[in-house]
């Protein structure tokens, strides 16, 4: 049975995109190519599942790295009927969604690093990337939601520079993962979230928080050369991180302007 074909039969009989997801054995980018089916008229619902990608990439221009046969390389389309700025907790469900799946399929529920990377151990499993598509006038047109997940690595399939910091979800919960089921159960929690996603928002955002490793932490702020030292104390409505300086000074970080490095181990 082919990959596809599994992931088609692993779903309910109630998840109601179906006919809208493909699945390709390479692409450079499942973001890249699902944001041209977009400007092309790509219906709400649209999935691609890629088994490899060649240009896989996340938040600021980084690399992710996509080999075959081991992760789920998945971007998500949705049209949501709203201004840009009411979509700014979109990664913030998005994390929500994929602790839902991965505690379904995997049988063990991750924590959040704020704001886009689900960890387990110290240890990255699966990054966030959302995007936004707007029209001319400078309203919503779609929104993208990619996720990489890293299922079946060891720790040697890992590059040295980032041994110690990647893990997948076979190294997590310690046993062999279905690939097919991992994302079949991504499918239906976004679907579920996608329905809420606007008008349950202050839910999403007190699940958020309950997952989200980085509360409470001692963290560090990185603009540029420029590093600070912190508390995180919150996420805020719009899914920024309120922080707290030494000296008293309170600021609410958007993922957009800075990168934050847990001083636990994960970074």
């Amino acid at each position: 049975m082919s990959m596809k074909q599994q992931i088609l039969t692993s779903l309910s009989p109630e998840y109601p995109w179906k006919d809208r997801f493909q699945y390709i054995a390479s692409l450079d980018s499942t973001n890249d190519r699902l944001k041209l089916l977009a400007r092309q008229g790509a219906p709400q619902g649209t999935v691609l599942i890629a088994d490899r990608q060649t240009g896989g990439h996340g938040r600021r221009g980084r690399s992710f790295l996509s080999p075959a046969g081991v992760g789920i390389y998945f971007s998500l389309l949705l049209r949501p009927r709203c201004a840009p700025k009411e979509l700014m907790h979109l990664t913030c469900a998005t994390a929500v969604a994929m602790c839902d799946a991965l505690e379904a399929s995997a049988g063990f529920r991750p924590g959040i690093k704020w704001t886009n990377d689900l960890v387990s151990g110290g240890r990255k499993l699966c990054g966030i990337l959302t995007e936004l598509g707007l029209t001319p006038g400078g309203g919503l047109d779609y929104a993208i939601i990619g996720i990489g997940v890293n299922c079946r690595q060891r720790p040697e399939d890992f590059p040295p520079e980032i041994r110690d910091m990647a893990g997948s979800l076979a190294m997590a919960a310690g046993r062999d993962i279905d690939r097919a089921k991992v994302a079949a159960a991504m499918m239906e929690s976004l679907h579920a979230m996608s329905e809420i996603l606007l008008s349950e928002k202050g839910e999403l955002l007190a699940r958020y928080r309950r997952d989200c490793v980085t509360i409470g932490r001692e963290i560090s702020l990185v603009r540029g050369d420029e590093v600070r030292h912190g508390r995180a104390l919150d996420v805020d409505e719009e899914g920024g991180l309120v922080v707290a300086f030494p000296d008293g000074s309170l600021e609410s970080v958007t993922s957009g302007e800075v990168s934050v490095r847990g001083m636990y181990g994960y970074v």
